[in-house]
């Protein structure tokens, strides 16, 4: 199988990692967290302008017609960077609903503003009592003339309190937990009924609880089939599963790289430490660990496009087993070997074991999905 990237995906590559490394040091990133929306316009602009919210949406609707593996060049680079800007839930979860169910009107009509930078989106979905269970929707749309009202509440929305626009599940028809009867509707963010409290999370992004009280849409608002979104919103999870574990990939080969450089510089006893062999044997395995997440990340990224969703929900929750584990290994790896430093908030590694840490909870940790391989009969089907 052909690993290598092709010129464009090569010279995608290089121009996202240019952009970050010279706009994007540590120092950069904390003055960017300290403004008012967890992140800078200036750096969403740059995105825009180099065509990275572009990525994933096809020629026909105004994007460069890329897919999987050029979301993961993207999304590593700013795994690499501990970027704060919203992609994943703007470009990965809110497009990814609309690349896959809207109409070529509303695509028409919503796209542009996204693509240029001008409206930000995010993904309203997750509920309190839900865990990691997607079809587990309380959130309620009742049809109201030609319209919909929709009422509840969504938890953890990915930097809802930022977002211009929000893409909100909610539950047409039967029981709380039905697979059927789930609809996607668009919602302004600013609608009379629609309030946001937003909160930093642990790794330093933002993320909002939103309520829902008496929030009428048009029917034009409805993305999709109102009763049977769930395939749709399996199949961005899996995406955006298969986006955040290239994310991750990136930060761990930052962890390790600033690993092996302090073990080179850093001296005790009148010798650097990295010249004790039992500091090396934790540095390779940090390598193996990173090299294994890596390996998966290919995977998820190769099955994120497939038809077959029983086949890409296997591949993508082996990944995301390997994710978390190897998340762990090289976090508390680059974090030990560094000592007190590797804990402060002075200094990267610590921030970057927290985003690998949130990672692996993202849409299910490693226990989670590793019950789900099992019950799928393992990653290689019998």
């Amino acid at each position: 199988m052909d690993f290598d990237l092709s010129e464009e995906q090569r010279l995608l590559k290089d121009s996202v990692e240019r952009l970050l490394a010279d706009r994007y040091d540590f120092e950069s990133r904390k003055r960017y967290g300290r403004e008012p929306e967890g992140f800078t316009r200036a750096m969403w602009a740059a995105y825009a302008e180099q065509g990275l919210l572009a990525v994933p949406f096809s020629e026909e609707d105004g994007g460069i017609g890329g897919g999987p593996v050029e979301t993961m060049i993207v999304m590593e680079a700013f795994g690499g960077a501990l970027a704060l800007e919203p992609y994943l839930a703007t470009v990965v979860l809110a497009g990814g609903v609309l690349r896959h169910a809207a109409s070529p009107e509303q695509r028409a009509e919503w796209l542009p503003g996204l693509i240029a930078g001008e409206t930000r989106y995010a993904f309203a979905h997750s509920e309190r009592q839900a865990r990691y269970d997607l079809n587990d929707v309380g959130v309620t749309a009742r049809r109201d003339g030609d319209g919909w009202v929709l009422e509840g509440e969504k938890s953890l929305v990915l930097h809802g309190d930022s977002a211009d626009r929000l893409i909100v599940s909610a539950r047409t028809a039967g029981s709380r937990r039905d697979r059927d009867g789930i609809g996607l509707f668009l919602v302004e963010a600013n609608a009379e009924g629609v309030s946001r409290r937003g909160y930093p999370t642990q790794d330093g992004l933002r993320a909002a609880e939103v309520s829902l009280s008496s929030v009428r849409v048009g029917a034009d608002a409805a993305i999709g089939d109102p009763a049977s979104a769930l395939p749709v919103i399996e199949r961005v999870t899996d995406e955006a599963i298969a986006a955040l574990c290239a994310e991750a990939v990136g930060a761990m080969d930052r962890m390790h790289n600033l690993t092996v450089e302090y073990l080179k510089t850093r001296k005790q006893f009148g010798v650097t430490i990295g010249s004790f062999q039992v500091l090396q044997h934790r540095a390779a395995e940090m390598f193996i660990a990173l090299e294994q997440a890596r390996s998966m990340a290919f995977l998820a990224t190769m099955m994120a496009g497939e038809d077959d969703a029983e086949e890409r929900a296997r591949a993508v929750a082996g990944a995301k087993v390997q994710i978390g584990r190897s998340g762990r290994i090289v976090g508390q790896g680059a974090v030990q070997l560094h000592g007190g430093v590797g804990v402060t908030m002075e200094y990267s590694v610590g921030h970057y074991f927290k985003r690998v840490t949130m990672i692996d909870q993202l849409f299910g940790d490693a226990d989670h999905h590793l019950g789900r391989v099992a019950r799928m009969g393992g990653l290689i089907a019998a």
